[in-house]
């Protein structure tokens, strides 16, 4: 059972700028105008288009060696929220939460807090436990920020919508590094997976993790279940790293889990599971980003430091969204067509 409570809508008039000279207790209204959080200020309390919304402990140092603080997250979360929205709306998010920075202790917290605005719309999942989760669902601004300001660092939503948890539109294979492995097998191993999908016919998108691997995705038309997605995308990891074993292993244990490996992780396909999304920063030395790139650039030889809060802004200005095939309606893969078939024939190269 899953419910998808709208958000309720708010009074018409926005409050204007708080005339009090507390400043944690001015309200400003911000309208068709790029937010700016200042630097300057603890607190700030602001009103998105009726969405009323206090950011706090804005100077808390979150990356302290970068001079990055609190603020500077919510910023630029605030600057890419145009692309980034696009790809967590209507889907429950799993809340990461670093309240002491991004090397601090973190705690994971699936239900949405309370109290909490009126305006947050929520994703009520049943799990198999029957216990029914109350997520917390990103649909603008105003709800990306609140987020943010409870320390989430990285986000991590869903792969299906909330009118379907069920059925995800589209799958994944997260490249992890197993050691003494580094960077240049990941994108080797990302290269065979991509061929091998390519040899299908299925489209694939590629994106740093922002930490030690790559996330590759494959848009699809809704409609398997999360089981059958797991499924083919686990047959498909088998039969690459059979074919590829001095590169690949698909090999879940970590006890028989062969060293200098790339491990090609079907698992996070399970029903429930999340990876950081698209545009994510990451709680990282150097506040890397989770950042989609081109085949071209994979082979040309990325690296995960080339993609951080400092420069993705500029990056994205450039060359835009890398990823908007994952949302369009055209170009996704038939699932079905390859559920019902052998996927043995894929990535029939030499073995490396």
């Amino acid at each position: 059972m899953t419910t998808f409570a709208r958000t309720r809508r708010p009074a018409n008039s926005a409050r204007r700028r708080g005339q009090r000279g507390d400043e944690s207790s001015a309200v400003e209204t911000i309208a068709g105008e790029p937010l700016r959080i200042p630097r300057e200020r603890t607190d700030w309390e602001i009103d998105l288009k009726g969405q009323r919304l206090k950011l706090t402990n804005l100077k808390m140092p979150f990356w302290p060696d970068l001079g990055i603080a609190k603020g500077d997250l919510l910023q630029y979360y605030a600057d890419m929220a145009a692309v980034l929205l696009p790809h967590l709306a209507n889907r429950a998010m799993v809340m990461k939460r670093y309240p002491n920075g991004a090397a601090g202790e973190f705690f994971f917290m699936k239900h949405a807090p309370r109290p909490r605005p009126d305006w947050l719309q929520i994703c009520s999942i049943k799990h198999d436990s029957g216990n029914i989760v109350d997520f917390p669902v990103v649909q603008d601004l105003a709800s990306l920020l609140y987020i943010v300001n409870l320390g989430c660092i990285d986000l991590n939503q869903w792969y299906a919508t909330c009118d379907d948890v069920d059925r995800p539109d589209y799958l994944h294979f997260d490249l992890d590094p197993v050691d003494p492995a580094g960077f240049k097998k990941v994108r080797d191993a990302a290269l065979i997976v991509h061929e091998a999908l390519d040899q299908l016919g299925i489209p694939s998108l590629a994106k740093t993790t922002g930490s030690r691997g790559i996330h590759i995705y494959v848009p699809i038309v809704r409609g398997p279940h999360q089981k059958q997605v797991w499924q083919f995308a686990k047959d498909l990891a088998k039969v690459l790293a059979a074919r590829h074993p001095n590169t690949l292993t698909a090999e879940y244990r970590i006890a028989k889990r062969p060293p200098n490996r790339v491990l090609v992780d079907y698992n996070q396909n399970a029903w429930g599971r999340t990876l950081a999304s698209i545009y994510s920063v990451r709680p990282k030395p150097q506040a890397t980003v989770s950042t989609p790139v081109t085949w071209q650039e994979v082979g040309d030889g990325i690296r995960t430091e080339d993609f951080r809060i400092d420069n993705v802004r500029e990056r994205v200005r450039r060359v835009g969204d890398l990823w908007r095939p994952l949302l369009a309606r055209r170009g996704r893969c038939r699932l079905e067509d390859f559920i019902s078939k052998s996927v043995r024939t894929a990535g029939a190269g030499t073995s490396k």
